[in-house]
C-alpha cells in the first residue's frame, strides 16, 4: 500500500513539474514584452487548478438551511444533499404543493421541511426556532440563500412599482432577515454562507431593471458580509448562474399573466407613445429566450456542494454554460462592445417604440422632400 502511495506521489510530481514547465513557456511565448514573474505566476496558478485540486470535506453531520425549496435549484439540491448525508433543513411556499410532497417522498429522515415565506419575519423566527430545537448544541454548517423572484419583463419606465417592490422584498430584504437570524448559528459552526445571486445583478440586461436592481442590492450585501464574517471563520460565496428554466417562467401562462397586467397598467399615454405591439414583441422574445434557457440544473447544484465542502471556497462560483464569457466581456471590453454583447445575447428587440418610428417615418418622409426640392432646383 505504501509502496503504491508513493509511487502516485512521485508520478504527481513529474505530472506537475511537466504541466509547470510547458505553462510556463506558453505563458512567456505569449508574454514575451512581459516579465518572466508573469508567465511564472500563471503557471504557479494553473498547475493549482489542474493538480492540486483539494479533498472535499465530509457531508456526515454537517447541517444545512436552504430558503426556496418548492421547485427549481433549491429543490434539485436538497435532493443532492440529502443523498450526501447532509441534515437538511428546507423552506418551502406550500408544504402541500407537488414540490414540498416529492422531497418528502425522496428524500431521507434527516429532511425537514418549513413552510416559510421568507418575507414574513414572524415565519422566519419560527423557523430558526425550530431548527435550533433540531440541531441542540450544534451549529448550522451551511446557510444557502435560494429563493428569489423575476416578476418583471419590459423597459423600465414601463414596469410597475409594485413589481420593484416585491423583488427587493423577496430577493433583497426577505434574504437579508433570513441571513441576520441564522448567522449566530453560522458563526457557532464556522460554517458557509451561499447566496445566489445574478449576472443581472452586476450587469444592465435590458428589460430587467426591478430584478437587476434587487439583485444588485444584494450582491452588495453578501459582498460586504465576507469582509465582516471573516475574523469569525464564516466563509462567503456568491453563485452567478447562467440561463435556466426555473420556476413560473417555464409556463406560459405566467407570461401572458405578465402581459394582460402590464398593458392594463399602462397609462393611454404610455401605451401611445410605445405601442402594444412594442409591449408584445418584448413578451414574445423573453418567452424564447426562456425556450432557450437550460433545463438541465446540475451545473449550480454541484457548485452549491463545491461551496459548502470545499476546504477553501472561493468567494465568487460563475455556474453554466456561457457566463464565463459573459464576465470577461463585461470585464475586460468597451462599454460600447458589452451593451452591444448583452443586447444581442438577451432581448434582440426589432421594434422600435411606436413614437420613435413616427419621428423616423417623418424624418425619412422629409429628407426625400428636400431632396426632391434639390432636384427640381437644379434643373
Amino acid at each position: 500500500m505504501e509502496e503504491h502511495t508513493l509511487s502516485f506521489w512521485i508520478y504527481l510530481g513529474v505530472l506537475s513539474m511537466f504541466v509547470f514547465g510547458a505553462t510556463k513557456k506558453i505563458l512567456a511565448s505569449y508574454l514575451s514584452p512581459a516579465p518572466t514573474l508573469v508567465a511564472w505566476l500563471g503557471a504557479t496558478v494553473l498547475v493549482e487548478r489542474i493538480v492540486l485540486q483539494p479533498a472535499t470535506l465530509p457531508a456526515h453531520g454537517k447541517a444545512v438551511f436552504i430558503t426556496g425549496c418548492d421547485s427549481g435549484f433549491g429543490n434539485e439540491t436538497v435532493k443532492r444533499l440529502d443523498a450526501l448525508g447532509f441534515e437538511v433543513f428546507a423552506t418551502v411556499l406550500d408544504l402541500t404543493g407537488p414540490g414540498a410532497r416529492e422531497l418528502q417522498s425522496t428524500c431521507s429522515s434527516r429532511l425537514t421541511l418549513f413552510q416559510v415565506d421568507i418575507t414574513q419575519t414572524q415565519q422566519v423566527q419560527q423557523a430558526l426556532l425550530d431548527t435550533k430545537a433540531k440541531l441542540g448544541v450544534r451549529g448550522l454548517w451551511g446557510l444557502v440563500n435560494n429563493a428569489g423572484l423575476c416578476v418583471n419583463f419590459g423597459d423600465a419606465e414601463l414596469s410597475l412599482m409594485s413589481n420593484f417592490r416585491s423583488c427587493m422584498e423577496i430577493n433583497f430584504f426577505g434574504t437579508v432577515s433570513v441571513t441576520k437570524s441564522f448567522l449566530p448559528l453560522l458563526r457557532q459552526a464556522k460554517g458557509r454562507l451561499i447566496t445566489i445571486c445574478s449576472p443581472a445583478g452586476d450587469q444592465p440586461f435590458p428589460c430587467l431593471s426591478a430584478y437587476g436592481a434587487s439583485k444588485a442590492a444584494l450582491s452588495l450585501f453578501v459582498n460586504t458580509l465576507r469582509h465582516e464574517l471573516k475574523p469569525w471563520g464564516v466563509k462567503v460565496s456568491t453563485i452567478l448562474p447562467s440561463s435556466y428554466k426555473t420556476g413560473q417562467c417555464r409556463k406560459q401562462s405566467y407570461w401572458n399573466e405578465q402581459h394582460k397586467q402590464l398593458l392594463q397598467s399602462l397609462s393611454p399615454e404610455l401605451l401611445e407613445d410605445y405601442g402594444e405591439d412594442y409591449v408584445s414583441e418584448t413578451k414574445e422574445l423573453f418567452e424564447r429566450y426562456v425556450q432557450h434557457a437550460n433545463s438541465n440544473l446540475s451545473p449550480v447544484v454541484d457548485t452549491i456542494v463545491q461551496a459548502l465542502l470545499c476546504p477553501k471556497p472561493r468567494a465568487r462560483y460563475l455556474a453554466g454554460p456561457g457566463v464565463g464569457l459573459m464576465y470577461f466581456i463585461h470585464t475586460y471590453c468597451p462599454l460600447s462592445i458589452s451593451s452591444r454583447f448583452l443586447q444581442k445575447l438577451f432581448v434582440k428587440k426589432k421594434l422600435l417604440p411606436r413614437a420613435l418610428r413616427k419621428q423616423s417615418s417623418f424624418d425619412l418622409n422629409l429628407s426625400l422632400y428636400n431632396n426632391n426640392n434639390e432636384e427640381e432646383r437644379l434643373k
